[in-house]
């Protein structure tokens, strides 16, 4: 036998003892392909046994902790986009490890780094203010319901200016807005404020919204742009003056020419949305009004700026009208009609010198942001809130006898006795429709043509949008475009009341241009 016959033998008798007889007859065929497929096929056989051995150890136990891993990564990549996993969360990277027990009992986190994409938290609006005041912290003394910006809150910029070389205090007359003292409380001019970059009034097109004038857009980039050369207290209106920066003139004289400002409180914010849809109605009697933020007014939140203006006639301190009427005068003006068609009203009517138009112009305003404060003040249409001025000062107790009740806040021009002028808008978007103030709409059977054929046209949210877009801060305060469209909401609801109101009343609806 030779050398070479002795492997051979060998590896016949491995098979001989492995393989069963029929497999015997096929290896010992001639034919050498089917032997050599017989012998990888065996091969084959014996490795995935082992590799299925090998398995069965494994998987017992991480087959819970796996499990519950994968639902968890598949649930968190459906939700946010993250590098190296797939939005739909099909695919795990190929590096992914499970997370480990450290010693201590702890989860260890896994090898693979997560970059999760959230956008920005939107805000919703706070229907009442629409805006939440900022917490005050709890060794400081909050403002109570009532107070606007107390003396106190300015004396550190005052201060501070003092010790600043070459400026010059400048203080405001003695009669101011509504016949009420100038500010006398605080003086001097607070620092000088660096100009901003970009305005705070965005006009993105050739021109701005046809409702708003020339004029409109000067005002509301002056009180939203420009720098605050001085701040004063008014004490008797509860709100602060702010003088802008206009050359060498004077406190009294740059109030004068229009270059000064009124701010609320942050509860106020209301006014500016009331100044838009005062444009927008075509009613053109409310003052121009925007959002500002400042490091002198409650912490940086954002306040409603007001335009100050000087032809205001001067008013009552009690009633804040320029006009004394209580509620039962003010319903027999209304049966009057005066000054309507031109017809000189009689002596013995008690007429004012206030258009008859102008009620049903400010009725309908009023309606809509239940402004209740003028026609309404003792609250006696409607159930208020404890918040509400009148449930504070206890005048809901006084709607016994209604028509002596004093209207306020009736205001006119100096050199236009014959309009309104529409001051201290403050509305409320949280009175539910079952809760509305009728009573603002007792004895007004005109109403004004111009501000009923938007609420008609159904482009009155579209129009809001647009306009109120224009204001930056007032925008994103109210936690942009979805803040923005509940306070719509109410209004628009509001409308629909108030069109079935002149529908089942037979109202008229009238031009009222004069």
């Amino acid at each position: 036998m030779t050398t070479f016959d002795q492997p051979s033998k060998i590896k016949n008798w491995f098979i001989c003892c492995l393989c069963p007889p029929r497999v015997l007859r096929l290896w010992t065929c001639r034919c050498p392909r089917t032997r050599r497929n017989l012998l990888l096929g065996t091969v084959c056989v014996i490795y995935l046994g082992f590799l299925i051995s090998q398995v069965g150890h494994v998987l017992p136990q991480h087959k819970g902790g796996y499990r519950k891993i994968s639902s968890r990564s598949l649930q968190d990549a459906a939700q946010t986009p993250f590098l190296g996993i797939p939005l739909d969360g099909t695919l795990l990277p190929p590096n992914f490890q499970e997370p480990q027990l450290s010693s201590n009992g702890t989860l260890l986190p896994p090898n693979v780094v997560y970059i999760t994409l959230r956008s920005k938290r939107s805000k919703p609006a706070n229907i009442r203010g629409t805006v939440k005041p900022k917490r005050r912290k709890k060794h400081g003394t909050p403002l109570s319901y009532g107070q606007h910006f107390p003396k106190a809150a300015f004396m550190g910029q005052e201060e501070a200016f003092a010790q600043q070389p070459g400026r010059a205090t400048r203080a405001v007359g003695r009669t101011g807005e509504m016949g009420h003292r100038r500010p006398r409380g605080i003086s001097g001019a607070i620092k000088a404020q660096s100009q901003p970059k970009e305005s705070n009034i965005r006009i993105y097109s050739e021109s701005s919204p046809s409702w708003l004038s020339k004029d409109d857009i000067l005002n509301m980039r002056m009180l939203a742009d420009s720098q605050i050369e001085s701040i004063q207290e008014i004490p008797s209106s509860k709100a602060v003056l702010v003088v802008f920066a206009r050359g060498p003139s004077t406190a009294g004289t740059a109030c004068n020419h229009g270059h000064c400002g009124i701010v609320k409180r942050p509860l106020d914010t209301s006014e500016v949305f009331a100044f838009h849809l005062d444009r927008i109605l075509g009613l053109n009697r409310s003052l121009p009004s925007v959002s500002r933020r400042s490091e002198f007014f409650q912490d940086g939140q954002a306040c409603p700026v007001i335009l100050w203006d000087s032809s205001l006639s001067p008013t009552d301190n009690n009633t804040h009208s320029s006009v004394r009427l209580t509620w039962g005068k003010y319903q027999q003006l209304l049966k009057q009609k005066c000054w309507q068609n031109g017809k000189v009203p009689r002596a013995e009517w008690g007429c004012t010198e206030i258009h008859h138009h102008e009620w049903s112009k400010m009725a309908l305003f009023d309606f809509l942001l239940q402004i209740y404060n003028r026609l309404d003040r003792n609250c006696c249409g409607f159930k208020p809130l404890k918040e509400d001025s009148c449930m504070q000062q206890g005048l809901k107790l006084k709607c016994s006898d209604q028509d002596a009740v004093d209207l306020t806040h009736i205001v006119q021009r100096k050199n236009d006795r014959r309009h309104l002028a529409f001051v201290d808008n403050k509305g409320f978007f949280d009175r539910n429709e079952d809760n509305l103030d009728f009573k603002i709409l007792q004895g007004i059977n005109e109403f004004p043509e111009s501000a009923v054929s938007v609420l008609r046209s159904q482009h009155l949210r579209e129009k809001l949008l647009q306009s109120l877009f224009l204001d930056k801060i007032y925008w994103e305060s109210q936690g942009g475009r979805r803040g923005i469209e509940k306070l719509i909401d109410v209004i628009e609801r509001r409308s629909k009341i108030l069109l079935t109101y002149i529908n089942a009343h037979g109202a008229k609806v009238l031009p009222m241009n004069e």
